[in-house]
């Protein structure tokens, strides 16, 4: 996008946390600068922008201090941006109750796919498929609860929550045929389903979440570094 932009996200394509704040950008119609990072060589950019953690994603905006960490990211642009797709409720309860589900899907349901990539062993690798599904089985009520039969988690549009579990879409499919199992089917999360197939097609998402080729090419890179 425009090289002018006074916004720019520090970023790799494979990240779903970076993806994520693409999304929140694409939903507000926010022109940004992407700066792609070689995560295995990191930039004096990154390494500045973000001392404390290195990692991406990192958002620029104008001459203020850089911003790291994709939740955080997200409710900033939310704030400064409030009159365009807000993403976050209104009310402090429910506002609290949505940061709660994005903090379990952030710290306890998307670290077993990495889990499950370490955990060497058949009987080992099920067992963590086992948490897996019951972790999907948690969002699927959550999802009951907070979409009220509607079609998304805000609701009649993308959401909070919507953005926080869409980002992981790709890396889902991904771990989904590499470990010939369903994390989300129709037996067991029926309404996740559907929202996965309705939200893979909203324009916020097209463009964003990588392909598989990508990420087989990321998974060969972790592989190696971080086996």
């Amino acid at each position: 996008m425009g090289k002018g932009s006074e916004i720019k996200l520090i970023g790799t394509p494979p990240s779903p946390y970076v993806n994520r704040v693409q999304i929140v950008l694409n939903l507000k119609s926010i022109d940004y600068e992407f700066v792609e990072e070689n995560l295995a060589c990191k930039s004096e950019l990154l390494l500045t922008s973000n001392p404390v953690y290195k990692k991406v994603p990192v958002l620029i905006h104008a001459n203020n201090p850089p911003i790291p960490e994709s939740l955080i990211i997200i409710e900033y642009l939310d704030e400064i941006y409030s009159d365009v797709h807000p993403i976050l409720p209104s009310g402090p309860l429910a506002r609290a109750d949505n940061r709660f589900w994005a903090n379990y899907m952030d710290t306890k349901f998307f670290p077993l796919f990495e889990e499950l990539r370490k955990t060497p062993g058949k009987e080992g690798k099920k067992a963590i498929m086992k948490q897996i599904i019951e972790g999907s089985q948690l969002l699927e009520e959550a999802f009951v609860k907070f979409s009220d039969g509607k079609p998304y988690f805000g609701g009649d549009d993308v959401g909070y929550l919507d953005v926080v579990l869409g980002c992981f879409l790709g890396w889902t499919k991904f771990v989904e045929k590499h470990n010939e199992f369903k994390i989300f089917d129709e037996a067991r999360t029926p309404k996740l389903l559907e929202w996965t197939n309705r939200i893979w097609s909203h324009e916020a998402l097209k463009d964003v979440i990588p392909e598989s080729e990508t990420l087989m090419n990321f998974y060969m890179i972790l592989m190696k570094y971080r086996p």
